[in-house]
């Protein structure tokens, strides 16, 4: 069994998988890469899974230990946000299960909104939760 992974280990995990995904679907590769030209996509695409299957849980205990006033509506997105991880990994799945992982397929995977709303909602959730911890200017 593996260790359970930080909120900041699963957002390093998506965001540099994705970022990678990027620059490969630039590439024009034909046939994923088997040598030593870089990571291969396989591995980049399972540490991709890894940061999404983590990313709900390691959400809901960051709201849990920022007792935010809105904590009810923080938790409702946050089991959004964990459907859409759910979404977004069974696309990646489809990509795993092809013979041969093409610029193009991940290219389609990168313009897939399953994995657009997941990053939307990722981003959307740590700036509520950012913002939720600060106190309000005083008034005078």
């Amino acid at each position: 069994m593996s260790e359970a992974l930080t909120l900041q280990q699963a957002v390093d995990k998506i965001e540099s998988a994705y970022e990678f995904m990027l620059a490969y679907a630039a590439q024009g590769r034909d046939f994923e890469s088997v040598g030593g030209d870089g990571p291969p996509i396989r591995g980049i695409l399972s540490d991709l899974r890894s940061g999404l299957s983590a990313l709900g849980t390691a959400f809901k205990a960051r709201i849990a230990a920022a007792e935010p006033r809105e904590a009810g509506a923080l938790t409702a997105f946050c089991n959004l946000l964990s459907a859409d991880a759910e979404r977004a990994t069974a696309a990646i799945d489809v990509a795993l299960s092809v013979r041969n992982i093409s610029s193009q397929l991940i290219d389609n995977l990168n313009a897939s909104m399953h994995l657009r709303t997941l990053l939307t909602d990722m981003f959307l959730l740590d700036e509520a939760l950012s913002k939720a911890s600060q106190s309000p200017p005083q008034r005078n």
